[in-house]
């Protein structure tokens, strides 16, 4: 099979990447604009740097290599950034998807994944959410993830015997390929577990907590954590169900149980025995108090068991990568 990956020079796109060239069994080609991507991080099939909005040399390409499936993370993803600059964000992940499902139709690539966000669900009022929860986005990011998702269910019920889709709501991804050889390098990140790595090796002078007065438990906003890794299999499973005939559907990926950001902070002070400082601050924009996976669906449906269900070995692993990275 003859896969395309955008965005597989990315955090989530290159740990998939590595995982579906170790599997053999296909013809990889990485498409990435090296924005916030690294050449070192693909470590399988081959890479061609094109911006997903040069919709003319995406069109060459799927012309010319008539793919099987594509794998589409491409995506911006800071929620602060989205609330300053959303016409960033709806340009880069509404339009270029729509564009990108539209080659599809054209050139026949019959299964499409997608990278979508628990942010479609906003700030639900009991904090966990099912794939049938209501989606009422409160940042332009969740809006512009949202909007796509529309757009490729659309193209399925319009025509259902030459385009299906898997969507996958992401929750809080971290930690790091297990083995070390990749891991996020996102330049200036935002992303709680990354940043607590950065403070406990010495590379960031503090880490703020952004809101102490959330209705949680010691006031602090609550994630789902899913290990970049365990992410990565779920698309390789979703890839085989496509292939097997699936039926276009959503599937919520997280592990179904929430940490508050003091709870990470203390995780990652043990696992590298540093007690490094913390500053308090107000809550940014956008953030909604807690956000938790309700799994059911993609264990029912799938049998999927997580292997690095731990907010252990998901702060080790992102600390390992931070003090030996390689790009």
């Amino acid at each position: 099979m003859r896969i395309l990956v955008t965005g597989g020079a990315g955090y989530i796109g290159s740990h998939f990447v590595k995982l579906l060239g170790k599997n053999g069994s296909y013809s990889l080609t990485v498409l990435d604009n090296l924005s916030t991507g690294h050449r070192s991080a693909v470590t399988h099939g081959e890479l061609v740097t094109i911006d997903l909005g040069d919709t003319a040399s995406v069109e060459a390409l799927l012309q010319k290599n008539r793919f099987d499936a594509i794998v589409h993370f491409a995506a911006h993803i800071v929620v602060p950034e989205s609330v300053a600059d959303p016409l960033k964000y709806y340009v880069n992940n509404t339009l270029n998807t729509i564009n990108l499902v539209r080659l599809c139709l054209t050139y026949g690539i019959k299964k499409f994944i997608f990278s979508s966000t628990a942010a479609v669900y906003g700030d639900p009022e009991n904090g966990v959410v099912s794939e049938m929860s209501p989606r009422i986005p409160i940042n332009p990011y969740g809006w512009s993830k949202l909007m796509s998702e529309q757009a490729i269910l659309d193209a399925c019920r319009a025509h259902p015997d030459r385009f299906r889709a898997v969507i996958l709501r992401y929750f809080n991804v971290a930690g790091a390929d297990p083995e070390g050889e990749i891991g996020q390098s996102f330049p200036n990140a935002t992303h709680l577990v990354k940043v607590a790595a950065e403070a406990a090796l010495g590379k960031r002078d503090t880490v703020s907590i952004f809101g102490t007065d959330f209705p949680t438990t010691d006031g602090t906003g609550i994630r789902d954590y899913i290990h970049v890794t365990d992410l990565a299999y779920l698309h390789l499973i979703a890839l085989n169900y496509l292939v097997a005939g699936g039926k276009t559907d959503i599937f919520n990926c997280g592990y179904g149980h929430g940490y508050s950001v003091r709870e990470v902070l203390d995780t990652m002070k043990k696992v590298s025995g540093v007690d490094f400082a913390v500053i308090e601050a107000p809550r940014r924009p956008g953030d909604p108090a807690k956000l938790v996976a309700d799994t059911t669906k993609v264990r029912t449906t799938w049998g999927w068991h997580p292997m690095y269900d731990s907010l252990e070995v998901i702060c080790r692993t992102a600390l390992e990568w931070e003090r030996n990275r390689r790009y």
